[in-house]
């Protein structure tokens, strides 16, 4: 073949992979609904799109000569066509035989400058092929005969981990190995024109930038030319005025004239510089935050992107345990940055597996639970304060046994028995992150092994991120991921400790501030503070980082004592549920960050995440917020929450507090555990009210804006209930107009807190009032 033939061909074969993707993906995507569907005139708009699909892609792979393609094509399309005509019914194995068809053609398009095709891929060709014309013509198709999976038959399996997406015994069949050859995000990128417009007119205007930076040089070696000679005249003139002793004083005075005219010329002209560099300076500032937020959207991609297969890998997955599962998606138009979405994949799916694995029931099982037979699994998005996307995974599975995790946990050494009994119900749950901790009876080849949502937690970290869980026994469970946005820059705190100068990031900054010494309490040989209500462990950066010790405590070391101010200042940083105080020398400031990596060299580096550069040139680390905490929980700096140090005027009762936030409920439950109050905690109005429902309590606190039942329903729930109509109910919330006021009120609230005036004083004034 000609060398430009050969070429041209591989165009169109890779165009062809473009357009056989997005074909396969609708036939999967439908098929799915498809299976799910009750609906007869959906069902028919359904097989109407996959009629049509299977049709086009057949005709794309005549294109380019993909027989092996065509030949499964076109059978299935006389399918789907005997659908349309009702001369069949669907069928469980109706639709397996479809999945294998796709599965099939998948494989041929993504091997399409393969010539030749092994003896055992045209055998299994051949079956599908026969078997997809029996069921056009009404032969039933086969039932699916596959080898039982080793999976533990116990009522009470919980959440376990695995590792990485492990593959199944069939390569070519199993959900987790498809996934794992999905690789076009990491490909290419599609782009719409309307965004690469903006990119263009941005670079044209950089011409205009590129013109004005010619013109400052040439402008500068003018001023540099007249320094020159001016320098030059000046000593001509110093050399004339040496020679004539005798000269006037009328002839100084011109000379000093001429000179002083001289230099403020080039005074003159340099403030001409200054304003127009100036202006230069803050043109070139908007043209690269313009350009940086374009590119930003180039790199922005639909979470859809990311979810195409998740529908098919549930479904597989869970037909393979004899389950029936739905996905259900919703925020699948959220965009993300796509180096987000890259490392997100292998967590959900971890989480995704271990929900069908562990959380979900046969159908016959469920139903003895008055539950549906199809288990369903939530897959949410959604957009928090402009700068971060919560992700929601729940399902209606069987939840998870909090007293088997903590059994694992001492199992496995991670926790004490003493320690164990101390532990919260959060707490408790939190445990299911560490590595090793695995409820499973036996180790199979999807999980049982304890280290997979040990590995999610680490990866979504790493991201900036948090996740946390939600159980309730018999009801499911739900996990929350907190990720930003996009990576490209980001806020930065900068501070130096001794000689060196780093970059905390903002969104893992909690404050900032300067800390009296009187303030710092010595609790268990360590130095906390109380912020907000809560002990939290104060530590020297220095100290953590293995640094010389330059700060206040060096200095009064060396006798420098009255120049040391009482105040130090301090970084508070936060990562998931740990909080940790940590001492600097000095906070310079704030300013946006852009992060490099270190180098395949310094891939990982214990406690520094990457580097940026500042304008001087200084390249300055940025650190690892997660890694630091860690760090100084192994140096002795543990973060918990002490007992209390001269607690006055210690209360007692029992409070309830509803907050479906985890920062503000923990924030609310330290400070009512620091005044001497017993404190529950629920996630949501239903929750809450089952509780009252259920124990003794002689307050509660609750939200307003929840999910499932917010404060006002919760209140007037109580109030309608004779046994808790008097039981005290305090709202703290956002909703801070007069409507809401009054509405909480009208309900029933005997107080009523706005958390943007939130004090704690006033909140234990109130609670001090009612019980």
């Amino acid at each position: 073949m000609d060398p430009k033939d050969k070429e041209f061909l591989k165009r169109l074969l890779a165009t062809f992979r473009i357009e056989a993707d997005e074909h396969i993906r609708t036939l999967r995507s439908n098929l799915i609904e498809f299976e799910q569907t009750q609906d007869e005139n959906t069902s028919a708009a359904i097989i109407e799109t996959m009629f049509r699909e299977a049709h086009s892609l057949k005709g794309a792979a005549r294109s380019v000569n993909l027989k092996d393609i065509v030949s499964i094509c076109q059978p299935l399309e006389s399918a789907f066509a005997a659908l349309k005509r009702k001369d069949i019914s669907l069928s469980r194995e109706m639709c397996d035989l479809f999945h294998d068809a796709v599965n099939s053609i998948e494989r041929y398009a993504s091997a399409a400058d393969v010539e030749q095709t092994t003896q055992k891929d045209q055998v299994k060709q051949r079956e599908l092929i026969r078997l997809l014309s029996d069921i056009s013509e009404g032969i039933a198709a086969p039932a699916k005969t596959q080898a039982p999976e080793q999976v533990a038959e116990t009522s009470d399996v919980e959440y376990e981990t695995g590792p990485a997406i492990p593959a199944l015994n069939d390569a070519k069949t199993s959900p987790s190995t498809q996934i794992e050859k999905k690789s076009s995000l990491a490909e290419t990128v599609r782009i719409s024109t309307d965004r690469l417009a903006p990119l263009l007119l941005q670079a044209e205007e950089m011409i205009m930038v590129k013109i004005a930076a010619t013109q400052r040089v040439v402008e500068l070696r003018e001023i540099e030319q007249k320094l020159g000679l001016w320098k030059k005249e000046w000593a001509e003139l110093n050399g004339c005025r040496s020679g004539a002793s005798g000269a006037s004083e009328s002839h100084r005075n011109d000379l000093f004239e001429w000179n002083e005219a001289r230099l403020n010329g080039i005074q003159s002209r340099l403030a001409e510089l200054t304003q127009m560099v100036e202006q230069d300076q803050r043109n070139v500032r908007r043209m690269v935050d313009e350009h940086l937020e374009a590119t930003k959207k180039i790199l922005m991609l639909p979470v859809a992107s990311l979810l195409e297969v998740f529908p098919a890998f549930v479904r597989d997955l869970a037909r393979s345990q004899g389950k029936d599962v739905d996905l259900v998606i919703r925020g699948a138009d959220i965009e993300i940055d796509k180096r987000i979405l890259d490392e997100l994949k292998d967590p959900l799916l971890h989480i995704i597996r271990n929900c069908v694995d562990h959380g979900m029931r046969k159908a016959a099982e469920r139903e003895s639970e008055n539950k549906p037979q199809r288990g369903t699994i939530t897959l949410g998005f959604s957009i928090k304060d402009s700068r971060r996307v919560e992700i929601v995974i729940s399902d209606d599975g069987v939840g998870v046994d909090v007293e088997r995790v903590l059994s694992a946990a001492i199992k496995a050494g991670i926790v004490s028995p003493e320690a164990a009994a101390k532990l919260e119900h959060y707490d408790a749950l939190s445990l299911i992150f560490q590595s090793g901790v695995s409820t499973s009876p036996i180790i199979t080849d999807i999980s049982g092994r304890g280290l997979g949502l040990a590995i999610v937690r680490e990866k979504v970290e790493k991201l900036g991120g948090h996740i946390s869980v939600e159980t309730n026994i018999s009801a499911g469970t739900t996990f929350r991921l907190l990720l930003p946005l996009t990576l490209t820059t980001f806020q930065g705190v900068i501070a130096r400790a001794g000689e060196s100068v780093f970059v905390f990031p903002t969104i893992n900054t909690e404050c900032v501030m300067r800390v009296n010494s009187d303030d710092v309490m010595t609790i268990e040989n360590r130095e906390t503070i109380r912020l907000n209500g809560r002990i939290i462990s104060m530590v020297e950066l220095a100290s953590v980082l293995e640094l010389p010790m330059y700060g206040a405590e060096s200095r009064k070391a060396e006798g420098v004592n009255a120049c040391v101010s009482s105040y130090t200042p301090i970084v508070v940083l936060a990562s998931a549920d740990k909080r940790i105080a940590f001492k600097v020398d000095e906070v310079i400031g704030e300013q946006e960050i852009l992060m490099k990596s270190l180098g395949k060299q310094l891939s990982r580096v214990r406690n520094i995440a990457g580097a940026t550069v500042f304008g001087s040139g200084k390249v300055v680390p940025v650190i690892n917020v997660s890694d630091l905490i860690k760090s100084a929980l192994r140096s002795g700096g543990r973060a918990k929450q002490a007992a209390v140090v001269d607690k006055p005027d210690v209360r007692t009762g029992n409070i309830l507090v509803a907050e479906d936030s985890i920062t503000s409920r923990m924030l609310i439950k330290n400070i009512l555990e620091t005044a001497g109050y017993r404190v529950v905690t629920a996630v949501d109005g239903i929750d809450a009210l089952t509780q009252v429902r259920s124990g003794e309590y002689d307050l509660v606190v609750s939200d307003v804006d929840m999910p499932r039942m917010s404060g006002f329903e919760l209140t007037t729930r109580i109030r309608d209930d004779k046994k808790f109509s008097e039981l005290p109910m305090v709202l703290v919330t956002a909703l801070e107009s007069r409507e809401d006021r009054e509405r909480g009120i009208e309900v029933g609230a005997n107080a009523y807190i706005v958390k943007s005036s939130f004090d704690q004083s006033n909140l234990l004034e109130v609670i001090k009032k009612l019980i």
